[in-house]
């Protein structure tokens, strides 16, 4: 009888973390993180907005010094004083927020830091191609940054790093911006760098993503690692469940993961029921609407559309077919080339922000940080900002009255921060989201919601929340235009989608699986504008 054979032995990691803690005043945002990543292995880390990933990838990279423990890379101590530090020893990120120069082309961005003397720019734009060729993304590489969307300048982040063949990738939520067909080939490049002997650390909420890709998982909660699996595509409802367990403390499912997990899972399952308000009136009408960008290129055309009382309408495309300039229009910061938008019967073409706000329009931003806050302000002061003439007297703010409101809005919309007074800067990604969007759909008379882009960053129970709230506010009887390179949640909260190609309108259709295929071939271009 033959005798089994001997297990592979297991591979050395790469990197070891040993007890990781980092505080931040007398917040705790890593708490005795363990962690080995592996040569081969796909690494998901899950958690809550706030759980700690971030600052768990960035202690990593050198952003961060550790408070406690010790990391190793290949068996040696390893304490980064920096970014630099990391990249010697072969330790690249993609992060959440962009560090682009807004005034150079995206060639020149791609180079920076990685060519030193004579630059062959003919010879560096051919090793860009490559890479671009191999991760399966479209990038004009003569193009201003400024100019470009932010799924695209998130592009440019990804392909920057991967420039630098890393042995170990560090990916923040790299896939929130990508439609599906991009994502398809950053996870596949992901598949490729890890078949190298290289690790890979992919922070994401999207279970899909999860389920594909991933042989390692840790989920992190408070700081802390609550679970781990060695087979992450076998024990989604589980990671689920320990990444939310404290929002479902009262869950009446006795307990079982798998209904917690899908209810929460809000792309992946819970379709909502058919619109049946009476569609009363129009609240936005688009009538020929234009735009160009700051060279004077037309990325709007001819667009045409409405949207009733107590609907949601998805704008669905792949990034830079003209959604961000559509938004821009109607949110006062980008002036119209042509046609004319009513609110409610009154026309806003050239309106500002204010006058916007006036009538009843809430505007969550595509770029929260670019035009949806105000960073070195208080989490108070931005969820009150557009009305923070309630709380004026003699030209003295009522402090007490705001803070009072503000933590009311922080509990309602699951707004985690040491307490109103606390700096906005200071919040996680998620949360800054979560008071963007708290700040615009409580405002007073609500008619029209412009939301671009609203779950970016946001975990699976915050985007279930997020689109509960704007559902709410649809059944309330404002309309909503929801703008979403996620064709899943599209699919899942509106009802009705229209699909942009090369800013101009292709078709519209109700979102039914039967007209899925319809919507993809308008998302590629296939077909004649609508």
């Amino acid at each position: 009888m033959n005798a089994p054979a001997a297990a592979a032995p297991r591979a050395a990691p790469i990197l070891s973390l040993a007890g990781i803690g980092k505080r931040f005043g007398s917040f705790v945002a890593l708490d005795g993180v363990s962690l080995d990543l592996l040569p081969g292995d796909v690494h998901c880390l899950l958690g809550e907005n706030g759980a700690g990933k971030s600052t768990l990838c960035n202690v990593i990279f050198g952003v961060h010094q550790p408070d406690a423990g010790a990391m190793q890379v290949d068996g040696a101590p390893y304490r980064p004083r920096n970014p630099r530090d990391a990249l010697d020893h072969g330790i690249a990120m993609v992060h959440q927020h962009f560090s682009l120069v807004d005034d150079a082309t995206v060639l020149d961005n791609l180079l920076l830091g990685q060519a030193r003397g004579w630059l062959d720019r003919a010879a560096h734009a051919r090793r860009v191609r490559t890479v671009l060729e191999r991760v399966g993304l479209e990038l004009a590489l003569d193009a201003r940054v400024a100019d470009l969307s932010v799924g695209e300048r998130q592009r440019v982040e990804i392909v920057k790093c991967l420039m630098r063949e890393p042995r170990l990738l560090l990916l923040d939520e790299p896939t929130a911006v990508l439609l599906p067909a991009e994502i398809d080939a950053l996870l596949d490049t992901c598949a490729r760098v890890a078949a190298r002997d290289c690790a890979v650390v992919l922070v994401t909420h999207k279970l899909k993503e999860i389920a594909r890709i991933a042989s390692q998982a840790t989920v992190l909660q408070s700081g802390r690692v609550v679970a781990r699996s060695a087979s992450p595509s076998a024990e989604i409802d589980r990671l689920v469940h320990a990444m939310i367990h404290r929002a479902t403390a009262d869950d009446d499912s006795g307990g079982d993961a798998g209904g917690t997990a899908s209810r929460l899972s809000l792309v992946e399952t819970e379709r909502p029921s058919p619109n049946s308000r009476p569609l009363a009136d129009e609240v936005l009408q688009i009538d020929g609407l234009g735009a160009r960008d700051a060279d004077g290129v037309t990325r709007l055309e001819h667009c045409t559309l409405v949207v009733n009382r107590g609907e949601i309408v998805g704008i669905a495309g792949v990034e830079g077919n003209g959604q961000t300039e559509l938004g821009a229009v109607l949110a006062g910061m980008l002036p119209a080339a042509a046609g004319r938008f009513f609110v409610a019967g009154r026309e806003m073409t050239h309106a500002t922000p204010r006058d916007l706000t006036r009538a009843g329009v809430g505007i969550v931003p595509e770029d929260r940080h670019a035009v949806g806050c105000v960073t070195g302000m208080t989490v108070a002061e931005n969820l009150l900002l557009n009305q923070l003439d309630r709380y004026t007297r003699g030209g003295f703010l009522n402090r007490r009255a705001m803070r009072a409101d503000a933590l009311d809005l922080m509990a309602r919309f699951d707004v985690r921060a040491s307490g109103p007074d606390a700096l906005f800067g200071g919040l996680s990604g998620g949360n800054q989201q979560k008071a963007v969007l708290a700040r615009e759909l409580t405002l007073d008379p609500l008619v029209f919601l412009l939301a671009a882009q609203p779950t970016r960053g946001l975990d699976v129970g915050a985007v279930a929340a997020v689109y509960s709230q704007i559902r709410a506010a649809r059944d309330r009887g404002a309309g909503v235009l929801l703008i979403s390179s996620e064709l899943d949640e599209l699919m899942s909260v509106a009802d009705r989608i229209v699909v942009l190609y090369r800013g101009r309108i292709m078709g519209s259709c109700a979102p039914d699986a039967a007209n899925r295929g319809r919507i993809g071939a308008w998302m590629a271009g296939s077909g004649d504008p609508a």
